[in-house]
């Protein structure tokens, strides 16, 4: 073993700035519309459940937003995170690649969420905001912005995929302890909720359900607002802070990656890594591959089309251009829940209907199989979500082992697994299994919509 291992910043070097990509693209994303009119709509239908700041980054075309001192003092107890070169990983695959990864899990609730729910709980609560309502998936957003809320004095409202509340207790207990209220979604608090029960009173909820619940009880009241985790631009820009850091700590090794891998669900995960070294791409001429890894039972970057679709299962959100497999589509539920989410960001669905970016989708055993793998040879045992970039990585490695070639492989360890070890025993027990959806299954919700397909 030679070189450096582990690359470590301090806290002096924490950006003073997220990097907004919208400053570097060809072409700009289109509007989001208002579901009634189909015109696009303005700053202004954002304001019952966002804070003026937020939407103000939203739409911002600026290349830099200075991070507030609060946010960064609060950065202060878990960034920089370190980058690890995973010497003992590259062993075991026997490649020529050098594999680094850069490990958000050891922020307070374990993953790389805390980046966005901290600013997005400042920004709340300089504008007199009581309370805030989301949902979360496999959880690790709930807990994120759970301790996030608990820092600033807000009280939140969670709305959690019924199939992840009943496979991941400890992640609602995370959240309670943080003070948060956990309600299993669909739920019959809301209206939203309501209706889902009505058809399928066993759904096991989606993303969309959850988003349309949470959206609805910060609708109704003038002390609540949203909060979402992924998707949105200002949350995709939030999470550019992993790789701004990353950037610098790949110079000091002396490396520029050939590859940047990171899970997809919405696009924090992927954009949080990859856009500062898209930046690279886009303004220095280089050409570094950013591969954005989706399940195989919800891949809207593969299979899906890109059109005008709602956020949210019930259609309470605008219209957002985007890779979509359907408002209403219903994934499998698989344990990787945070990545269980119809549609792509728009600033990724972009980005790949311009060829900037790359996209795979991989099978839950594999990733399973690769997590189980890594974590023999690193240590870590990774979130289900994080094995999809693993999955993706031993592919990378296995091919420069092929060509006979060096390759730099740089991914997003996005968190730990330690709350979703009921996922690992399944997948020891031999109760997990592959998806595989068939044409009608990936197109069917897609018929139902009302919207067209954008033909650009």
């Amino acid at each position: 073993m030679t070189g450096l291992n582990k690359i470590l910043l301090s806290e002096k070097d924490i950006p003073e700035e997220w990097y907004n990509i919208q400053a570097d693209m060809p072409k700009p994303c289109l509007p989001a519309l208002h579901p009634g009119t189909g015109k696009p709509i303005g700053p202004e239908a954002l304001a019952p459940i966002f804070p003026e700041a937020l939407i103000n980054q939203e739409v911002s075309k600026e290349g830099f937003i200075r991070i507030p001192e609060e946010v960064r003092d609060v950065y202060k107890l878990w960034r920089p995170t370190p980058l690890y070169r995973a010497y003992f990983f590259e062993r075991l695959l026997d490649t020529p690649a050098r594999v680094y990864y850069k490990y958000e899990g050891v922020s307070p609730s374990g993953s790389h969420k805390p980046n966005t729910a901290v600013p997005q709980a400042y920004y709340n609560k300089a504008e007199g905001v009581k309370r805030l309502t989301t949902e979360t998936g496999a959880g690790q957003w709930g807990s994120a912005l759970s301790f996030a809320c608990q820092h600033f004095g807000l009280g939140l409202e969670v709305y959690m995929v019924r199939v992840s509340y009943d496979q991941k207790p400890y992640r609602k207990l995370l959240m309670n302890t943080w003070g948060a209220e956990v309600i299993a979604s669909p739920s019959d608090r809301t209206e939203s909720g309501k209706r889902v029960l009505a058809r399928d009173p066993d759904s096991p909820g989606s993303l969309g359900i959850a988003i349309s619940e949470a959206v609805e009880r910060a609708a109704k009241d003038d002390d609540t607002k949203y909060s979402l985790g992924s998707v949105l631009n200002h949350v995709l820009m939030h999470q550019t802070i992993i790789g701004l850091e990353a950037v610098k700590q790949m110079e000091i090794a002396g490396e520029i990656p050939d590859v940047v891998i990171a899970p997809f669900g919405g696009g924090s995960n992927f954009a949080g890594i990859a856009f500062p070294f898209l930046r690279l791409n886009l303004t220095q001429g280089m050409n570094i591959r950013c591969i954005a890894i989706e399940p195989a039972s919800c891949p809207k970057l593969t299979k899906g089309e890109f059109r005008y679709d709602f956020g949210d299962t019930v259609g309470l959100t605008p219209l957002l251009p985007m890779y979509t497999l359907g408002h209403n589509f219903i994934p499998p539920p698989i344990h990787a829940g945070g990545l269980r989410y119809h549609g792509a960001g728009v600033i990724v669905s972009q980005l790949y209907k311009d060829n900037l970016i790359e996209a795979r989708a991989v099978q839950q055993l594999a990733c399973f199989e690769a997590g189980v793998l890594f974590a023999k040879a690193e240590g870590i045992i990774p979130a289900p979500e994080a094995t999809h970039a693993i999955a993706a990585v031993i592919e990378e490695a296995k091919r420069a082992k092929e060509e006979g070639k060096p390759k730099i492989i740089l991914f997003n360890l996005c968190g730990h697994g330690h709350f979703d070890m009921s996922a690992y025993d399944a997948y020891f027990a031999g109760k997990l299994t592959n998806h595989y959806l068939t044409e009608e299954e990936l197109t069917a919700n897609l018929r139902e919509l009302g919207t067209p397909v954008i033909n650009l």
